[in-house]
């Protein structure tokens, strides 16, 4: 990965769009320390500390600016969770999904997914400060709840407007790169709240190793997972049209043992911090003692129900972005088949078969990293460290993992082009 990086340094056209990715990504950073205005940072803060559930969750994917309560105080969640509404939404209703198939039926449902995201961030800024009481304002007046409100909401579409203009003229998916960085901006303060729990006593010194064993692991597993695929090989049949031949030859259709990546995980995990939210804003009462008692982190309801989340998650929305039917009805409209397998009703069925073990594998490969390490902390005592390496756990490594490798490839397929057209 670090010889493809220098390698596209050298080159300067791909220099370009590295140097244009990090100048976006370093007014994103400079824009999570500018708070909004109206808004009381030290107060929001101060509450935000009895909202571990909501706090932690937001400032993992802002990298801090929910707690600063800054002009990027949304992120781009917004927009994820829009489009993730968007999906479900073209599956359930006939008229969305006679949209995304026609010829410009994707620009047209991106351009719905802009609007319920920024929709999502005015409403979540506003409720959000709201929740936080009278002291998270200067002035409790409906013009300061607008300018909040406002300037939330243009933060969430300049970030939109980032994740673009970095897919189109940067380096990788613009979205995913936003989230990185965010999630790579709290990992120098993590590792310092250890030092500190160290020194302090906090936590022993022999767990610092612990801690990193337990990290590198699941770098390793992650890393070899995201690489890992099934190849299904595939054969087209010859036509000749005129005097050209086509087709002969063979191929393989690769299917990635995790092909839902992080989505179950964020599912599951949305989930599970709903009540903990709900609990926390509405105060005690029997639904908190009930929760608490049955599923809060660390219970045996927990991990039982945390996989069981994942794997439901995974199925599900493996038929939503998998569909075995129009594969089978594409191969064979251009000559392809599986070897062994009859065109038509067997290829679905046989890909489909197919789909549902590697759904399995990695539903269970998720819910093992998201489980495992907690244990893990939990066994040796770590609880206190939990908070601060919150940005390794499972969703954050998946990310930060993912936007790496997407990267590095998209680099080594720009150096292997300019590679080709140099010999031509």
């Amino acid at each position: 990965m670090f010889k493809t990086i220098v390698n596209a340094w050298r080159v300067k056209d791909i220099r370009t769009k590295i140097l244009y990715t990090l100048l976006l990504v370093l007014l994103y950073r400079v824009g999570c320390a500018i708070p909004i205005p109206g808004v009381n940072v030290e107060a929001v803060a101060n509450q935000l500390e009895n909202y571990a559930a909501l706090g932690g969750f937001m400032n993992m994917f802002t990298g801090g600016a929910f707690q600063n309560y800054a002009i990027f105080c949304m992120g781009i969640s917004p927009y994820i969770t829009g489009s993730i509404i968007m999906q479900l939404l073209t599956v359930a209703i006939p008229a969305l999904e006679r949209i995304s198939k026609q010829e410009d039926g994707r620009q047209k449902i991106e351009k719905i997914t802009r609007y319920v995201g920024i929709g999502l961030a005015a409403v979540q800024s506003v409720g959000t400060v709201l929740a936080l009481g009278e002291s998270a304002v200067y002035n409790t007046s409906w013009f300061t709840y607008v300018v909040i409100g406002a300037t939330a909401t243009a933060g969430t579409a300049i970030l939109m407007w980032m994740g673009e203009k970095i897919s189109n003229k940067g380096i990788g998916n613009g979205v995913s790169f936003i989230i990185f960085s965010s999630i790579a901006a709290n990992v120098l303060p993590a590792v310092v709240n250890v030092a500190q729990s160290a020194l302090a006593g906090t936590i022993l010194w022999v767990a610092i190793p612990i801690i990193l064993v337990i990290v590198l692991a699941m770098f390793l597993l992650v890393v070899a997972v995201d690489k890992a695929e099934r190849r299904i090989p595939i054969n087209y049949a010859k036509r000749v049209v005129g005097r050209k031949q086509y087709g002969g030859m063979s191929t393989h259709l690769p299917l990635k043992a995790n092909a839902n990546g992080v989505m179950p995980l964020i599912f599951a995990m949305t989930i599970l911090s709903v009540p903990t939210i709900i609990i926390e804003i509405a105060g005690e009462g029997w639904f908190a003692t009930m929760w608490n008692a049955a599923f809060a982190t660390g219970t045996v309801g927990y991990y039982i129900l945390y996989p069981i989340l994942i794997v439901g998650f995974a199925y599900f929305y493996s038929t939503i972005s998998f569909n075995p039917v129009e594969i089978s009805r594409n191969l064979q409209q251009n000559g392809g088949s599986i070897m062994g397998i009859r065109p038509g009703k067997d290829t679905s069925l046989y890909l489909a078969k197919i789909v549902n073990r590697l759904t399995l594998f990695g539903a269970i490969f998720l819910a093992v990293i998201a489980v495992v390490p907690s244990l893990l902390f939990a066994f040796f005592s770590l609880d206190e460290s939990l908070t601060a390496l919150q940005m390794f756990g499972p969703t954050s490594i998946l990310i930060m993992i993912s936007v790496a490798l997407e990267s590095t490839s998209q680099l080594d397929t720009m150096l292997l082009m300019r590679h080709h057209k140099g010999i031509l």
